[in-house]
């Protein structure tokens, strides 16, 4: 069988998904890459080829002379000063990262984009966005980017996004596996180009504070048990991800460690104000769940409240339980 070869790029990044993939399964990323024959080219941060030799491995897939499955980039494309790139030049190359990638992208079977500054331009996009920061082909939710609208690649395919702040390490290599083995179709990615397999959840489902969610037994700091949405600024309700479901290093995830979901799978979260308070309106949370009319939303609300036992109530504004479940009656005490 012939490999999958895939070139890693990073642009304007904290590293954070390449941590993420490092982290990949149980023999970690390397063995989990062979497992499926990708052949990982290059990539700046564990490939022993440096200078010329890099060099020569992207101007032979410019060329066409070299095949490539998959061009991955981390990290946003800087497109500035006056749309030169030059803000994120690739060392000893004398180009920049942006030339790199509108050179390469046409050359693959599939352009992944991993995390959401690649995806939609992230955290370098923030605020003013100075260096005109943009992701592959969205800036923020607004279609275009680096490569336009009407992008694919060699496969019939947009851009893959595999968002998240960093996206789980799962979700990298899993896509990667899908990818060698031929099967990505445009069914399989959403209306983000996010892929449907991690996409088609919420960060809400399997959080262990499902049970104060129901009754709206809120926590009012962090340290506390209760559910985080009503005034912590959770976002688990709203955004995609199967976080809660298949645990990060192998049991945590923010909710879990006690942190608000900031829907870092989503396009302009980092543009969110205030990442642990909610917005409120006449009291009312701004962010709802996705799809829960607000007028039954808050009908259960005040429903749930009225029926939230003492335990729930209690445990909710503690940091650890202070009233345990009564004991099974079918049970000795």
């Amino acid at each position: 069988m012939d490999s999958f070869d895939i070139l890693w790029l990073q642009g304007a990044s904290c590293g954070g998904c390449t941590m993420a993939a490092l982290d990949g399964g149980h023999s970690g990323w390397f063995a989990e890459l062979k497992r499926f024959g990708i052949d990982l080219l290059w990539h700046p941060s564990v490939s022993e080829a440096t200078a010329e030799e890099a060099v020569a491995i992207f101007e032979r897939i410019a060329s066409g002379e070299q095949k490539l499955g998959a061009l991955v980039l981390e990290g946003a494309v800087l497109r500035g000063p006056n749309g030169s790139g030059r803000f994120n030049m690739l060392g000893g190359t004398g180009r920049s990262m942006l030339h790199w990638v509108t050179a390469l992208a046409p050359r693959a079977d599939y352009v992944v984009a991993a995390g959401s500054c690649a995806a939609f331009g992230g955290v370098p996009m923030a605020g003013g966005n100075p260096t005109d920061a943009s992701g592959l082909q969205y800036a923020a939710a607004e279609p275009g980017g680096v490569l336009g609208t009407a992008f694919r690649s060699r496969a019939g395919l947009p851009v893959i996004n595999i968002a998240g702040c960093a996206p789980h390490p799962g979700w990298i290599s899993e896509t990667l596996a899908a990818l060698a083995l031929g099967g990505v179709d445009t069914a399989a990615l959403d209306a983000f180009g996010r892929p449907r397999f991690f996409a088609d959840h919420l960060a809400h489902h399997g959080c262990a504070r499902n049970e104060y969610y129901e009754f709206k037994a809120s926590a009012e700091e962090l340290s506390q048990q209760g559910c985080l949405m009503e005034h912590l600024g959770c976002k688990a309700t709203q955004a995609v991800g199967d976080c809660n479901q298949r645990g990060w290093n192998g049991s945590g995830s923010c909710t879990s460690g006690g942190y608000a979901c900031i829907a870092c799978t989503s396009p302009g979260f980092e543009s969110s104000q205030g990442f642990m308070e909610t917005a409120k309106l006449a009291g009312i949370p701004v962010g709802l769940p996705l799809d829960m009319p607000k007028a039954w939303f808050v009908a259960l609300a005040a429903l749930s409240k009225s029926a939230t036992p003492k335990r729930v109530r209690a445990n909710a504004a503690a940091d650890h339980i202070v009233v345990p479940p009564r004991s099974d009656p079918g049970r000795r005490p």
